[in-house]
């Protein structure tokens, strides 16, 4: 049952169901950016294994390749993250907090398609995806 608060205070929050301790785990053992690709083709649906794995090619960018790359696994992140978030009852608007740990995968994802879209000149793309992680969560610029 996906987990949406439907108090009357604003919003719904939709909360995203966390990382299965076997992907956590495989997460916490990834020692290199090779171990991360492993660990994602592994669990093609973590957007923590997405995340993480994006964050450690931005991390070590040589090149437009690796901006590119980056780019790539924060954006599939993110559309497996919108997925996960309608499958979870978002209905295209309502709260998705950084304060709830099982959402951060998403967000980190987004966050990083945000960096990655300004590093190649997509500024379109970049102003869209930050002002949507400040619809998401109201508290992202002071989390």
């Amino acid at each position: 049952m996906p987990d949406v608060n439907l108090s009357s205070s604003g919003p719904p929050d939709t909360v995203l169901p966390g990382p299965e301790p076997d992907v956590a785990q495989a997460l916490d053992a990834a020692r290199s950016i090779e171990d991360l690709a492993v660990v994602t083709a592994r669990f093609p649906a973590s957007l923590f294994a997405w995340a993480a794995l994006g964050e450690a090619v931005e991390k070590v960018r040589n090149g437009s390749s690796d901006d590119i790359a980056a780019y790539a696994f924060f954006r599939i992140g993110y559309h497996r993250g919108l997925d996960s978030l309608r499958k979870n009852g978002w209905k295209g608007s309502g709260l998705v907090r950084w304060a709830e740990p099982s959402n951060r995968g998403f967000l980190r994802c987004l966050d990083g398609l945000s960096r990655m879209a300004e590093v190649i000149g997509e500024d379109d793309e970049h102003v869209r995806c930050a002002e949507f992680l400040r619809m998401l969560d109201p508290r992202w610029d002071s989390r």
